[in-house]
């Protein structure tokens, strides 16, 4: 319990906040200060849910926001697709899309602009969603563009899908694996893998969406809970699914697919990849029952997906487990590895506690 006067952020007072996410715990306490006092809001903010579900009728809109801050040449292509990433792991259809586009004062040309509004059109054709507004402008004190999205879809109310529906002795699935782009790092990166490797690293950034991930999961049944591990990585979204849920998950390591491209860059770059921005992936918690069915439904239509753990009492808590490493609590991650890695601060930067 909170003594009189005691502010959320006094924890933090003395330090600045590191580049990323807000910490967990400050955050938590200031959701639960600013709630919503609509009754048709039915799922508002909280850590570890993406989206807000708010009633009308027999149908309920999903919200959904997220920036774009990491320097890409696909920036307004990714936008689309994050937002869209989580929406689609409510359940829901996306549908309408709205970008606040912020662009600095050195450097904007027309043609930037152009880009940007073509790579967004291109993936809203992509998905079937439809740009219905927003606002473009040019920001002073910025050093790069930054886009954030707005992303609205619809879902009936009894089809939602939320990230606390995670249940003991669910299995938890992950599509695809854990990856990293390295379009920004290419010529550091040059030594480390051959022609073929490098290629495939950098195509990564076009199968990060998982809207097909999430609808074809549904389809097979059984699914508790979808969430979208993005920064912070795996170990952070599967802490957040824990927080939300009420939960804990025994995790095994050896299970947990990185890419092997994406090793190989980590261990040159010292990253961790548990804790490495994870867009692509799709968690999954399901019905033991139904895992199976799910894994092969995704394999059908060539979406990698595997077994990683299993949903546990919150009383046991975040463990990794398996294979000849000793049981050992889920690493948490302060900031996102790749930000550690274009953001180099000093020799704290990144810690992993």
């Amino acid at each position: 319990m909170e003594q009189a006067g005691e502010n959320p952020s006094d924890s933090f007072a003395m330090n600045s906040l590191p580049v990323g996410k807000l910490p967990a715990a400050l955050l938590e306490k200031l959701l639960e200060r600013h709630q919503p006092t609509d009754p048709r809001v039915l799922v508002g903010p909280r850590v570890g849910e993406d989206a807000a579900l708010i009633e009308f009728g027999d149908r309920c809109l999903v919200a959904k926001t997220d920036p774009i801050t990491f320097a890409t040449d696909q920036l307004g292509w990714y936008a689309v697709q994050v937002n869209a990433n989580d929406v689609a792991c409510s359940g829901a259809v996306p549908r309408w899309f709205l970008a606040t586009l912020l662009l600095p004062e050195a450097g904007t040309t027309p043609e930037l602009v152009e880009s940007l509004f073509e790579q967004i059109d291109s993936a809203c054709r992509e998905l079937g969603i439809s740009l219905v507004g927003g606002h473009t402008e040019i920001t002073w004190g910025l050093d790069r563009p930054i886009v954030t999205g707005v992303m609205l879809g619809e879902v009936a109310r009894d089809s939602f899908v939320s990230t606390s529906g995670a249940r003991p002795a669910d299995r938890l699935i992950v599509t695809k694996g854990i990856a990293i782009v390295v379009r920004e790092k290419a010529d550091e990166l040059a030594g480390v893998l051959d022609d073929d490797a490098r290629v495939r690293a950098e195509a990564y950034l076009e199968w990060i969406s998982v809207v097909a991930d999430s609808r074809l999961a549904l389809e097979a049944g059984g699914v508790h809970a979808l969430h979208d591990p993005t920064e912070g990585g795996l170990a952070t979204g599967l802490a957040e699914l824990a927080s939300a849920a009420e939960v804990g998950v025994e995790i095994d390591r050896d299970a947990i697919p990185v890419l092997p491209e994406c090793r190989v860059i980590c261990d040159h770059l010292g990253l961790d990849p548990l804790g490495l921005i994870a867009s692509g992936c799709l968690l999954i918690s399901a019905d033991p029952d139904r895992s199976e069915a799910i894994i092969e439904r995704l394999r059908v239509a060539r979406i990698d997906a595997v077994d990683i753990g299993r949903v546990v009492e919150e009383s046991e808590g975040c463990f990794l487990a398996g294979g000849n490493g000793p049981v050992e609590p889920l690493p948490r991650f302060d900031r996102d590895e790749l930000a550690r890695l274009f953001d180099r601060t000093g020799p704290d930067a990144g810690k992993r506690s």
